[in-house]
């Protein structure tokens, strides 16, 4: 999933990497807030700052800086109240606002939150701003429970979006605007070629790392005919750790049985896989029924898409399905047709992306998880991997081929598909101040354009994921209602009753991030393309 870029801000402070490198703990984390404000991404600055301190500065830098994200707005909103006159500049506004996170937040005592604050503002070159740094957070100081109060009153987001979630979910926004200024629990997806989620908690319970196991159960209505439709249900396990963990503390991660991966995030791939095997199920009954070995469904090839794959936890997870070869695989399903078996049960998997280092991250994770093309040849499982560098929204499989014809090639697509990523705001806080409410209106057109280029190139009877990690309707039940107007073969898969997550909507099901699973805000929604 790519998250849409904005436009930098105008600070008159721009920091480059190497001057964050430099000065006191205090001052190289207002550098990085600049570094933010001015466009740049929390996680393309976050490594250089921890990299660049000693092992003891680390976890208090990584918990100021992430906790004056989170209450970015809401402290923005109290210094406006405390300040006799309006504070402009923004290098002393973020100042400020990083000590008066080390009074309500982190419990550091006064005396050294105030006099470091105040020290770090001469750092920056803004000590002509000493007496109102000193003054502000001096007031804050002999009452921190009541600008506490005051802070957590109301949400911490920029105001267009406070008002567009209230729009959206009216009945959910307080608990809703509340969590996203929680942080996130972290979750594991184990590699069930390798192992079970069971065994993989009592090793976790080994290495002392406490963790619970998640079950989420999945079910919808698989399309046999243009008419008729069969309920099936899925179930999804993962692990949610009471504490975060870096991950070479997790046992065998290097040798990929685990992954780091959201629980809503971990519903895509056994959602869109169960969908596939459905597919070649009723295809499989159709052959056997008309008993014709001229059926297009005797062909012993499949081609599934991942559209907009980086960094490839989605990917990683479908391979992972597929690769398991248990009576659940596609390698199963496919062997009921007595002309298959699973040797000769061809899978091409094709995954895209449209920025180069992204390419580069899928290829790192899946050269983890012992799932590079290399590792598929030698595991001798007929799984053929590509992975291209190209633009989802012109992208045509088989373009610069001479015998293409651009006619439907894919039997599934999974579309993770680009958003305003307003759903992991709890991971990226980042996300509060880079946002614009212009975005919104770009994304979805960008969302609308990649769907009407990959749409022509998924098979009559095939299925298409498309999954957001939003919770704003414009760019999910609103876009899949505007897209089913105007194509007449698909048809939207209903999610049952049988689901255990989500919001069910007109179409497709939200999850919010503040579930019994406490997972991010992912959206889900499943197309059929029928025969015109």
């Amino acid at each position: 999933m790519r998250q849409t870029s904005t436009a930098p801000r105008n600070n008159k402070l721009k920091p480059s990497s190497n001057l964050i490198m430099n000065g006191s703990v205090r001052v190289r984390v207002i550098r990085t807030l600049l570094a933010i404000q001015n466009g740049q991404s929390l996680s393309s600055v976050l490594d250089p700052l921890l990299n660049s301190l000693h092992d003891g500065d680390k976890g208090f830098a990584h918990a100021l800086l992430l906790t004056t994200l989170r209450q970015w707005h809401a402290l923005a909103r109290l210094l406006d109240t405390l300040a006799d006159n309006p504070i402009d500049e923004v290098e002393v506004r973020t100042t400020i606002q990083v000590g008066l996170v080390q009074l309500l937040y982190l419990e550091v005592a006064d005396h050294a939150a105030i006099h470091e604050t105040v020290e770090a503002a001469k750092e920056i070159e803004f000590a002509h701003s000493t007496g109102l740094v000193n003054a502000i957070l001096r007031k804050v100081a002999k009452n921190p429970s009541k600008f506490r109060k005051k802070c957590d009153k109301k949400h911490s987001l920029p105001n267009w979006l406070a008002y567009q979630l209230k729009q959206d979910w009216s009945e959910q926004y307080d608990e809703l605007t509340q969590g996203l200024r929680q942080p996130a629990p972290m979750f594991l997806r184990v590699n069930s070629a390798v192992t079970s989620v069971e065994d993989y908690q009592q090793a976790l319970d080994g290495a002392e790392i406490d963790a619970d196991i998640v079950e989420l159960t999945t079910g919808f209505k698989v399309a046999n005919s243009s008419e008729s439709a069969t309920p099936t249900t899925l179930s999804t396990k993962g692990l949610r750790l009471h504490q975060s963990t870096a991950v070479n503390a997790l046992p065998e991660f290097a040798l990929g049985v685990a992954s780091v991966q959201d629980m809503h995030a971990q519903l895509a791939a056994p959602i869109i896989n169960k969908a596939l095997m459905a597919k070649l199920s009723a295809e499989n009954n159709s052959a056997n029924d008309t008993d014709s070995d001229s059926d297009e469904s005797n062909n012993n090839e499949l081609h599934i898409l991942d559209a907009c794959a980086a960094p490839g936890g989605k990917l990683a997870h479908w391979l992972e399905l597929i690769s398991s070869k248990n009576e659940s695989s596609l390698f199963h399903v496919k062997q009921d047709n007595a002309e298959t078996s699973p040797e000769t049960a061809n899978i091409k998997v094709t995954a895209i992306d449209n920025e180069a280092p992204r390419i580069e991250r899928i290829r790192e994770n899946l050269q983890r998880l012992n799932l590079s093309q290399h590792d598929l040849q030698q595991a001798d499982n007929s799984i053929a991997l590509n992975i291209v560098c190209a633009d989802a929204t012109r992208w045509q499989h088989g373009k610069n081929k001479k015998a293409a014809t651009n006619e439907p090639v894919f039997d599934a697509i999974l579309l993770d598909s680009p958003c305003t990523a307003t759903g992991v705001i709890r991971r990226h806080p980042d996300i509060s101040i880079l946002r614009t409410e212009e975005d919104i209106e770009q994304t979805a057109l960008l969302q609308a354009d990649i769907l009407h280029n990959l749409w022509p190139q998924l098979k009559a009877g095939g299925y298409l994921l498309y999954v957001t990690c939003s919770i704003l309707k414009q760019e999910n039940v609103e876009q899949m209602q505007d897209f089913i107007t105007h194509h007449n073969d698909a048809v939207a898969i209903e999610f049952t009753e049988d689901c255990s997550w989500g919001i069910e909507q007109a179409i497709g099901r939200q999850c919010l991030p503040i579930d019994s699973a406490s997972g991010d805000g992912f959206y889900y929604a499943l197309l059929h393309k029928t025969a015109e």
